[in-house]
């Protein structure tokens, strides 16, 4: 059965109409949507001061950047565990699970007396925040409208983007009474998205109608025998390289050492940054419901692949901020049309805990090692190789793209 088809016997679904022909988003979607703002608002109200909060127990910057990088690194040790709970036990269990998990355990660092303690607290927030992080990408998958998917993965990282922004600013506001208050202000936010994702979350589809019925999951084999799946695995981790890793780790230190401007240009490349994302992300969603989702992707990787590369040849902040800008628009284009095709890989029918694990696996591997190998090719080759390989690394996957099938077709079998 293709990824389209459906059981005999079993309609499409109806999306309601309203003015202008476009649909609404379910109820549940928007559920999803507010949990989304909950999780990055409470994420930006910790990222600015736990690297602060670290060196108070007489620890150097390696060891502040050690508790940054246990959480990715946890998160990428447990990925499969948290896939296999959700095939098990289902996607909202997991979920609130994961909620909670995260929200104890970021209660406990503001309590912690030294470094060890914090370190092992914010390392099994790690292990929860995979769990609540590939919980809700499979009920997106589930709940959303197949004709949707493209606007819904949109709408959802436009929440996480609101969040992350007003987060930081949250957050440097609670720090003036005290490092630890952002952390309490953190877990409460946590577990007030777990509350609205237990009571307000209505329907999960499933296979069976019967009580606690969990969908049927579709095997890791199924997935990577299909060229769309394969492709994104490579664009998720190049993706994970640049932007979540090389984005955050590289950047800044570029600003301040090769351009030689002030500690606040950096801020500035990450706010002109998000401005161009969130420009791209209010009609990159539906352009990926209507184009299809290989156009919006090739566009996104290219435009982010080349404007990444290009930022190691500026030599002025003015051209340094527009190249940040232009990759950021390049990821609002990429983002919806790759969620939307890994959805489309799996369908409504089918849980995809271990298919979206290994997805957000890749993601979390480019994080680890994009800083270090760019930091590598810095220090030895300068800043000109380390962005030009990165850059290089979106465009490779942009390759790897062309001859991949377009998921975005109704009644088709083949697949590569």
């Amino acid at each position: 059965m293709s990824k389209t088809s459906r059981p005999a016997g079993e309609a499409a679904p109806k999306l309601p109409a309203v003015a202008h022909g476009r649909s609404r988003l379910p109820r549940d979607i928007k559920v999803m949507l507010v949990a989304a703002f909950l999780i990055a608002i409470g994420f930006g109200l910790v990222a600015p001061v736990l690297p602060q909060f670290a060196t108070t127990f007489n620890v150097g910057a390696t060891a502040a950047a050690v508790i940054v990088s246990i959480f990715a690194f946890m998160r990428l040790v447990f990925a499969p565990a948290g896939g296999a709970l959700i095939v098990k036990f289902g996607e909202r269990p997991v979920y609130v699970a994961g909620l909670l998990i995260v929200a104890a355990s970021t209660a406990a660092c503001a309590f912690a007396q030294d470094y060890w303690q914090l370190l092992i607290f914010r390392g099994l927030g790690g292990a929860g925040s995979v769990m609540f992080t590939v919980a809700s990408m499979a009920l997106v998958v589930r709940l959303a409208p197949p004709k949707s998917r493209g606007r819904v993965s949109g709408a959802y990282a436009s929440a996480f983007l609101i969040g992350n922004v007003c987060g930081p600013i949250v957050g440097g506001l609670l720090a003036n009474f005290g490092l630890r208050v952002p952390f309490l202000a953190y877990a409460a936010a946590l577990v007030l998205a777990a509350i609205v994702v237990q009571t307000q979350l209505s329907h999960v589809p499933a296979a069976s109608r019967e009580p606690g019925a969990t969908a049927p999951a579709m095997e890791l084999k199924d997935a990577l025998r299909d060229s769309a799946y394969r492709a994104g695995l490579f664009s998720s981790f190049a993706n994970g390289w640049a932007t979540f890793g090389v984005r955050m780790a590289t950047v800044p230190l570029f600003a301040v050492v090769a351009l030689g401007a002030g500690p606040e240009s950096a801020g500035w490349a990450l706010a002109v940054f998000a401005g161009g994302n969130a420009v791209a992300l209010t009609f990159s969603g539906r352009l990926a419901d209507s184009l299809g989702r290989k156009p919006l992707l090739l566009a996104g990787l290219v435009v982010t692949g080349t404007a990444t590369a290009a930022i190691g040849f500026t030599h002025q902040l003015p051209w340094f901020l527009l190249a940040s800008a232009c990759a950021g628009i390049g990821s609002g284009l990429l983002g919806p049309a790759q969620q939307a095709a890994i959805a489309d890989v799996i369908g409504n029918e089918r849980s995809g805990g271990r298919v979206l694990a290994v997805f957000q696996m890749a993601s979390d591997s480019g994080a680890i090692v994009g800083p270090v190998v760019a930091g590598l090719l810095a220090d030895r080759l300068g800043y000109g190789w380390a962005f030009g390989v990165t850059g290089g690394m979106l465009l490779a996957a942009a390759a790897v793209w062309l001859p991949a099938r377009e998921t975005f077709v109704r009644h088709t079998a083949n697949r590569a």
